[in-house]
């Protein structure tokens, strides 16, 4: 009965009529945008096409294709697999252009020779809540960019300052064989997941906040309660950074709305992570205030005591230092975690590969004394395990969006101003046409070259971006993912929990951790006295 009538409803002529002049409407609106993003172009780029890509839907252009797909990442590298392209477009809402590209010599086009064009980064509500409205670096643009780069630069990430702060790395560096091997007398198969996520967590708190625990911290050297929170609060914020949010395309239409509930956890992960940072900051701020303390210790010391040259004034207010340090460790967390967990699950599956990374440690090291920063620079395998890590399994799909700032062209094709290009982490690494066999794990692909580095300038890759917008802390970031590969492999010796392996299946969608975290035994395979008995 109801669907007779339905039926009925839905055939008369006022529906019909009804229907026929949204139609007409939707055709006429979009006539009229697509007049007037021509009219826009001039000079050279008014015969260029834009880069291929999915058709759009007027007026709203591909949000369907994204919305109805779990994996928006995964759609977008196979329409272009199935288009054979290196570079994409789609289009979100009218007039806001998305730039995929899974080619070097495009990404070097917009990462050098068009960098100035892209040094900007598009506004989003997940940025402006992580970042106190672009206080910090990372998603800042125009002087205060500038501003924070330039003091990081010379203050923070300097080579100065980070053997200045060397001591504290080391002793986390002990640590994590502290907890590790306290897990092999205690019996019990290491979560990998854990253990680098909180290893890398210890590095950047030792050093901003100068402390491993906001609480006891744990007898067996892991992290406490309030430590599992801090982290699981970074790791929140950062998946969300890069996922996708529809608000932030319209936001004449959607401002104020929270579709995917994305601003309500961002706003309790910030709120957890500010829990624990702000005490410490604003004691610290009152002794420097009193003259209770005198000596700088570490990062928030210098972001404290820092001067304008030209008024004497504090350098930086102190919203400013509590969303840099928050930056910190948002920057300085996944990519070395998530590397060594699929590193040591791979080397599992492939013994051969920890065999010889632990050859070649013992070779430079001896087995008389643990691995140290200074040994990284011959340690050219164990780099190349790292870099072949970064290659294969990046943490997330694409790099943080460029914005362009004016109309341009990349590989021939019109690029209008206000494009997100966005380099892809995943399609670059595992592009067949660049990499032999780019699906498997092989370390020794990146053994041709001498001394082995993390850093890729030529774009086959992404380990730590590069140009005006490029990672800060590519020194650090690389001590502190080698050294916790090194260690990892010069003292133990890992073995899977099961006759089957280790699961490496990766999640349909971001972050790109492995799907069942990594969980192996560890054995040691040095003399006792060299384990550290305390941490």
């Amino acid at each position: 009965m109801y669907n007779s009538v339905l039926n009925t409803f839905s055939s008369t002529p006022t529906s019909t009529t009804t229907t026929a002049t949204a139609a007409l409407a939707v055709a006429v609106i979009s006539i009229i945008i697509i007049l007037k993003l021509q009219r826009r172009r001039g000079g050279a780029f008014k015969n260029l096409p834009l880069p291929p890509g999915a058709a759009p839907w007027p007026l709203i252009g591909n949000f369907p294709d994204i919305l109805l797909r779990r994996s928006y990442f995964r759609w977008i590298h196979g329409f272009m697999k199935e288009m054979n392209t290196d570079i994409a477009c789609i289009r979100v809402g009218y007039n806001t252009h998305i730039i995929p590209v899974t080619c070097p010599e495009i990404a070097q086009e917009i990462y050098k020779k068009n960098d100035a064009a892209f040094a900007s980064r598009p506004l989003t509500q997940v940025t402006q809540l992580a970042s106190g409205g672009y206080l910090a670096t990372v998603f800042a643009n125009n002087d205060q960019w500038k501003k924070m780069k330039k003091m990081l630069v010379s203050e923070v990430a300097s080579p100065a300052k980070l053997k200045w702060l060397h001591g504290k790395r080391a002793e986390e560096a002990d640590n994590l064989v502290f907890y590790v091997h306290n897990q092999y007398k205690a019996n019990k198969s290491v979560v990998l997941r854990l253990v680098t996520r909180h290893y890398s967590a210890n590095v950047i708190r030792r050093m901003s906040l100068g402390r491993r625990n906001f609480g006891n911290g744990m007898p067996d050297g892991g992290p406490g309660p309030e430590e599992l929170e801090h982290v699981e609060a970074i790791f929140t914020t950062l998946k969300y950074i890069f996922s996708f949010n529809i608000s932030d395309y319209l936001p004449s239409l959607l401002a104020g709305l929270d579709l995917y509930g994305q601003q309500k956890l961002i706003k309790h992960a910030i709120s957890v992570i500010d829990n624990y940072h702000n005490p410490i900051i604003d004691e610290r701020m009152r002794q420097w205030r009193s003259g209770d303390r005198k000596d700088m210790e570490d990062i928030l010391d210098v972001l404290i005591t820092l001067k304008d040259s030209s008024t004497g004034h504090p350098f930086l207010t102190v919203d400013e230092i509590r969303y840099q340090l928050v930056e910190l460790f948002l920057a300085g967390l996944d990519n070395p975690s998530n590397a060594i967990e699929w590193t040591i699950g791979e080397m599992i599956n492939q013994p051969e590969l920890l065999k010889k990374a632990q050859e070649e440690i013992d070779s430079v090291v001896g087995k008389e004394r643990l691995v140290q920063e200074s040994d990284i620079r011959e340690l050219n395998y164990v780099k190349a395990c790292a870099r072949e890590a970064f290659r294969l399994h990046p943490m997330s799909a694409f790099n943080i969006p460029h914005m362009s700032t004016q109309d341009t062209t990349v590989a021939g094709y019109y690029i209008p101003k206000g494009s997100h290009a966005l380099l892809s982490r995943y399609g670059l690494g595992r592009n067949p046409k660049v990499w032999d066999d780019p699906l498997k794990f092989d370390p020794e692909r990146h053994m041709n070259d001498g001394n082995v580095s993390l850093l890729e300038s030529d774009l086959k890759m992404i380990s730590f971006s590069t140009g005006s917008r490029g990672c800060i802390g590519t020194m650090l970031g690389t001590y502190m993912t080698v050294m916790l590969l090194a260690r990892l492999i010069q003292c133990f010796d890992w073995a899977a929990t099961t006759s089957k392996g280790i699961d490496l299946s990766e999640p349909d969608d971001e972050p790109l951790c492995p799907a069942t975290p990594v969980t192996a035994f560890a054995k040691p395979r040095l003399a006792s006295h060299l384990y550290p008995t305390q941490n």
